[in-house]
């Protein structure tokens, strides 16, 4: 009688583990690259809501202007917490980019007393919070432009999205 062999010897336990190791080699930069583009793909669709949520609080509260994050976002229904964007994105960090939105051209103050003049400006960035989140920082003004920079930080000088 013959002994017959049950089980896998430790050659072919290396050969399957050696495969899958090759595997997970070509699979983890692409699975990188695509959170990347997955993350970079967010900041700009949370500039877009951004860009239009500062129009409706400027058409909302026309003695303020255009303002911050914060004030964008909140509970809604008044000039300090509008509930125009979610709490994620008004806190400044979402999907790995850290956000910042600036009002300019007023005198800074709300609710039209003692002379207050209405931002009529502001510009919003998006950079990425580390490498692994993303490449491009992204920049936009109250034109809707969103533009972006490979290197960092975008300005208003900087490549349009297309």
């Amino acid at each position: 009688m013959k002994k017959t062999q049950k089980g896998f010897s430790l050659i072919e336990l290396l050969i399957v583990v050696a495969i899958i190791l090759i595997i997970a080699a070509i699979a983890i930069p692409n699975l990188l690259r695509s959170r990347i583009a997955a993350n970079e793909a967010s900041a700009v669709g949370s500039i877009r809501t951004i860009n239009t949520a500062q129009v409706t609080y400027a058409s909302s509260y026309p003695d303020c202007g255009f303002t911050s994050l914060s004030n964008l976002g909140g509970s809604g229904g008044s000039s300090t917490g509008a509930g125009l964007i979610d709490s994620v994105l008004a806190s400044g960090v979402k999907s790995g980019y850290s956000f910042v939105a600036t009002p300019t051209g007023g005198s800074g103050t709300c609710g039209g007393t003692g002379g207050a003049t209405p931002n009529s400006t502001y510009s919003v960035t998006g950079l990425p919070t580390s490498a692994q989140t993303g490449q491009r920082g992204f920049y936009s003004d109250q034109s809707g432009v969103i533009r972006y920079n490979v290197s960092g930080t975008a300005g208003s000088t900087s490549a349009p999205l297309q």
